[in-house]
C-alpha cells in the first residue's frame, strides 16, 4: 500500500519551514530501512519506495524547485563517512543506560513495557539519534511517535557539553479511524486513508469510521478535519439540507466543536464533508500518478510490495 494522509501533514510543515527562509534536509533512511529487513532487505526495492515517495511529495505540493529542500540517501551520505558515522552511533549507545533506551523504544513503540530490546533495535535507536548530528540539523522535526529520538538528540548534547541543542518540532501523530486508535495499523487498510486511495475508497473509509455522536474526545474524524482540513484549506465547509441551515462554513476549529458537541452538527454531514474536503486534497494527487509515467510506474511496484506506511 502507499503512504498514508499523515504525509499530507508532513509536507505542509516544510512548506511552512522553507517559507519561513529555513534550508531543509529530508533524509530517506534506506540503509536502516535494509538494516531493520524492511522488503527482505531488497536495496532496489527500498530505493523505489524512496522515489515513490518523492513523486508523493511533488504532487502535494512540497516546494523542491527552490534550492531550499535538499532530499538525501542515508546509504549515500554515511556510506561517504562510514567510520565517523559509526564511531558516532557507537559513542550515542554507549553514553545511554540500557534502562533509558527501553524508556525511549517503548514512548516510540506505544507499548506498556519492553521486556527484551534486541541488539537491532538499540542500533535503530542510536543510528536515528546519530542522523540528526551527522545532517548538523538545528531542527529536528518528526511525529510525536518519534519525538523521543529528539529528546535523546537533547540528552546526548548534556553528556558531550554541547551546547546547542536540536530544536524538536514534532508534527501530531493522527489516530485511526477505528474506535480506540492511537495510530494508523498496517494491519488494518480501513484504519487509514492512503495518499493513493480512490475517491470511492476515501468515502467508504469515512464513512464506516468511528464518530460518536456529540463526542469531540478521541473522534478520529474531528481529528483529521483539525490537523488536515483547516491547515490546507483555512476552514471547514459542511453542506447542510436547507431546512437544516444550508452551506455551514467553520472559520475556526473551536467554532466547530461548538456545533458538534451540542448536536447542531451529526456525525453522517460531518462525514461528508471530511470525504469532500479529503478527496479535493487528493484528487490532483491521483491526476499526477495517472499522468506522469514515471510516478505511475513507481506506485504500480510499490502497490506490488504491499508497502505501507
Amino acid at each position: 500500500m502507499p503512504t498514508n494522509v499523515q504525509g499530507i501533514m508532513e509536507v505542509m510543515n516544510v512548506n511552512k519551514l522553507t517559507k519561513a527562509e529555513c534550508r531543509v534536509r529530508i533524509l530517506i533512511a534506506d540503509q536502516l530501512a535494509r538494516m531493520n529487513k524492511k522488503l527482505g532487505g531488497d536495496m532496489e526495492k527500498i530505493e523505489t519506495v524512496g522515489l515513490y515517495m518523492i513523486e508523493v511529495w511533488k504532487a502535494l505540493g512540497m516546494s523542491l524547485e527552490d534550492g531550499k529542500v535538499e532530499i538525501l540517501w542515508s546509504s549515500k551520505e554515511v556510506g561517504s563517512r562510514v567510520n565517523e558515522y559509526l564511531d558516532l552511533v557507537a559513542d550515542i549507545i554507549d553514553k545511554n543506560s540500557l534502562a533509558g533506551l527501553k524508556s525511549c523504544w517503548k514512548f516510540m513503540d506505544r507499548t506498556d513495557e519492553v521486556v527484551n530490546l534486541n541488539a537491532s533495535q538499540i542500533s535503530t535507536l542510536g543510528m536515528q539519534c546519530a542522523d540528526i548530528f551527522f545532517l548538523q540539523a538545528d531542527i529536528c522535526q518528526f511525529g510525536m511517535d518519534k519525538r523521543e529520538v529528539n529528546i535523546l538528540a537533547r540528552e546526548y548534547c548534556d553528556k558531550i557539553h554541547q551546547k546547542n541543542k536540536p530544536i524538536v518540532l514534532s508534527h501530531h501523530t493522527l489516530p485511526g479511524l477505528k474506535e480506540g486508535q492511537d495510530k494508523m495499523s498496517k494491519k488494518i487498510p480501513s484504519s487509514a486513508i492512503y495518499i493513493n486511495d480512490s475517491e470511492a475508497e476515501v468515502n467508504r473509509k469515512i464513512g464506516e469510521a468511528y464518530c460518536p455522536e456529540m463526542v469531540v474526545e478521541g473522534n478520529p474524524c474531528l481529528e483529521y478535519i483539525k490537523h488536515i482540513v483547516f491547515p490546507w484549506f483555512n476552514g471547514f465547509v459542511v453542506e447542510l439540507n436547507e431546512q437544516d441551515g444550508g452551506v455551514r462554513a467553520f472559520e475556526s476549529f473551536e467554532d466547530l466543536v461548538v456545533h458538534y458537541e451540542c448536536g447542531i452538527l451529526q456525525p453522517d454531514d460531518l462525514k461528508v464533508a471530511l470525504s469532500i474536503a479529503i478527496n479535493k486534497i487528493l484528487q490532483p494527487v491521483r491526476n499526477y500518478f495517472e499522468d506522469n509515467d514515471t510516478a505511475k510506474q513507481l506506485l504500480r511496484s510499490v502497490l506490488n510490495y504491499g508497502v505501507s506506511g
